[in-house]
């Protein structure tokens, strides 16, 4: 198939979370979460690790890129409403985390065991269910 003539099907764009609604930020802070934390599992300790973790091997660079994407989920939370508290402790966590991983090994040790987007999806998360019910969801 020729790229340049190649069309998207609608009802994949229908599928992603891209809207602004309460209920698309929700599916796009959990799916990035996960991403950030929980993509793959160590063997032989069965600890899940993500991005976070792995961009925070790599000096300097990884650990700016990880607390840019964990940025993210702090401009996510800014659009849904919330308080300006909810967002210095979501930022606190952000920072925390980026400070931690400047220093060597020890940065690495804090990626594997401070989960700050973990953290942060529990203040969100907690926001949307209060302010937004309809776009909970059960955990299987």
């Amino acid at each position: 198939m020729d790229p340049r003539t190649a069309r998207i099907d609608p009802r994949l764009l229908d599928q992603l979370p891209i809207g602004r609604d309460a209920a698309a930020v929700r599916r796009r802070v959990e799916a990035l979460e996960k991403l950030l934390e929980r993509t793959f599992v160590v063997p032989g300790i069965n600890r899940p690790v993500g991005l976070d973790f792995i961009l925070g091997l790599v000096p300097v660079v990884g650990d700016a890129a990880a607390a840019l994407l964990g940025s993210w989920l702090v401009w996510e939370a800014r659009n849904l409403g919330m308080s300006k508290f909810q967002l210095a402790r979501m930022m606190g966590n952000v920072g925390f985390d980026a400070v931690l991983g400047l220093v060597p090994l020890v940065g690495d040790a804090a990626d594997f065991f401070f989960r700050s987007n973990t953290r942060n999806l529990r203040i969100i998360r907690k926001h949307l269910d209060r302010h937004h019910p309809g776009t909970a969801t059960l955990d299987g």
